[in-house]
């Protein structure tokens, strides 16, 4: 497509593009192969926040068994105006940490509400070892 042109984006521009919150998608590798899933996230205090059922198997696949040990996951967000042509999209590598009762006064303040209806009591946050970003937009 000469009328349009890919820009990669710096790790500031990314996180400017991500901070209002919305909707992303966790990729991972579950128990029964790999998984993509969409969550309702909360940019906060350096790390992507989002919640989720206990005991769901999105809380039992992020689960190692080990004391403190984190899953490595990717976390994709972005948006396009499909009539235009154009849009962004925003990669983060890293590790998924269950929040402990420690933490969850700091995870409660993100303000992130699920979309989808349940008791999502379980809160999660992503802390960034990669971020990456794209846009398209006309050349």
């Amino acid at each position: 497509m000469a009328d349009r042109t890919i820009e990669q984006l710096d790790q500031a521009e990314s996180l400017r593009l991500i901070s209002p919150g919305g909707i992303g998608r966790i990729a991972y590798q579950s128990r029964f192969g790999l998984a993509v899933l969409p969550v309702n996230y909360r940019w906060f205090n350096g790390a992507v926040v989002f919640r989720t059922t206990e005991h769901s198997p999105l809380d039992e696949d992020l689960r190692t068994g080990i004391t403190n040990a984190e899953y490595q996951v990717a976390f994709e967000i972005d948006d396009f105006d499909l009539a235009e042509r154009v849009g962004w999209s925003v990669l983060i590598q890293g590790p998924a940490h269950h929040v402990t009762e420690a933490e969850r006064a700091s995870a409660v303040q993100a303000g992130v509400e699920p979309m989808a209806p349940g008791k999502k009591e379980l809160f999660v946050r992503i802390v960034p070892s990669r971020v990456t970003g794209r846009r398209i937009r006309p050349a």
